[in-house]
């Protein structure tokens, strides 16, 4: 039997990605996030107009994105309620986030110099994928009350840094599946390869009602 509900976000389960942009000041941005597909060497990133992370990307069309593994869950909660906006914005403040300036620091993270962009790759993070942003569309244009929070940015691979041991033996461009352990989020808990959650979530606290009036 189906039961018919309307849940607040529809975060079935997507990798989560960290993407390092860099700031007007000239240092460098990190924010956690999952709601990101690919297609050939294409990536469709949804994003908060509001962030940092959107405004750095709209103003430099660079961005490196970096995918951690699903031992790196303790890093991603140090990111999961901070931003680099200051003030912090009154959605993300309600919502218990706060001022950070030094993400890296902050995560205890690694930058690592970028062959193409400006932003750094995160040397923790064993695929690192440097991005130019070519598209974005205004999604939720057809609902007045959201206009203008949420887009969709397409960004074109350009160069992908993997780990040597994830290299599928034999083979000069190919991962070994077997050995990929990314990290996933599903309803804003993490999860790996596996049937059982990795570890209590801090991004999790949030009641999912509150994200309601936004998604």
């Amino acid at each position: 039997m189906h039961s018919v509900i309307s849940p607040a976000v529809l975060y079935w389960g997507t990798p989560v990605v960290l993407v390092t942009t860099e700031n007007e000041d000239g240092t460098y941005n990190i924010s956690p996030m999952s709601s990101a597909w690919w297609f050939a060497h294409r990536c469709m990133l949804g994003q908060l107009a509001m962030s940092q992370t959107t405004q750095n990307m709209l103003r430099t069309k660079k961005c490196v994105l970096n995918l951690p593994s699903q031992d790196m869950a303790s890093h991603i909660n140090l990111l999961a309620r901070t931003t680099s906006t200051d003030p912090v914005p009154e959605f993300k403040a309600s919502l218990g986030y706060t001022y950070v300036k030094d993400k890296f620091g902050h995560a205890k993270l690694t930058p690592q110099k970028s062959d193409l962009v400006g932003p750094p790759r995160i040397r923790e993070c064993p695929v690192q994928m440097e991005a130019e942003v070519v598209e974005w569309h205004e999604m939720m244009a057809d609902l007045p009350d959201r206009k203008g929070l949420m887009l969709s940015i397409e960004v074109k691979i350009l160069r992908v840094h993997v780990l040597d041991e994830l290299r599928l033996e034999g083979h000069e461009n190919r991962i070994d599946t077997d050995k990929w352990h990314p990290l996933f989020m599903v309803f804003s808990e993490y999860y790996g390869r596996n049937e059982k959650k990795l570890e209590e979530s801090d991004l999790a606290k949030i009641d999912e009602e509150n994200y309601r009036g936004v998604t």
